[in-house]
């Protein structure tokens, strides 16, 4: 599954593990695993350690997902790559406009 075939991300505020695991179309297992690997994705832990996923952590693991299973990047390359995007924004124009459109969805979601 590629990440064109992914379902939409509903509009929510928050989301549960399942949720992001059928979203992603990554096992929750995968997903906690991934939560020690990658810094930055840090979902909201509540009663019982249960996780809430917001919008821009359910983005962010559609990110990894696609760095590791389709560009076939190692967790040490897909740290990195996030870091350096995190670091150095993107520049030229086409990335811009990648993100414009990307961004517009996430706001028809809304």
């Amino acid at each position: 599954m590629t990440s064109a075939d992914l379902p939409p991300i509903p509009p929510k505020r928050y989301f549960a593990i399942g949720e992001v695991s059928e979203l992603c179309a990554v096992k929750p297992h995968v997903l906690r695993y991934w939560e020690k690997e990658f810094p930055s994705l840090q979902p909201d832990k509540r009663r019982g350690n249960r996780r809430y996923y917001r919008m821009q952590d359910v983005l962010l693991v559609r990110n990894i997902r696609t760095l590791l299973y389709e560009q076939g990047f190692t967790i040490d390359g897909a740290r990195r790559k996030l870091n350096e995007a995190a670091r150095n924004p993107p520049a030229n124009a086409a990335e811009i406009g990648a993100l414009a459109r990307e961004l517009e969805q996430v706001i028809d979601l809304l």
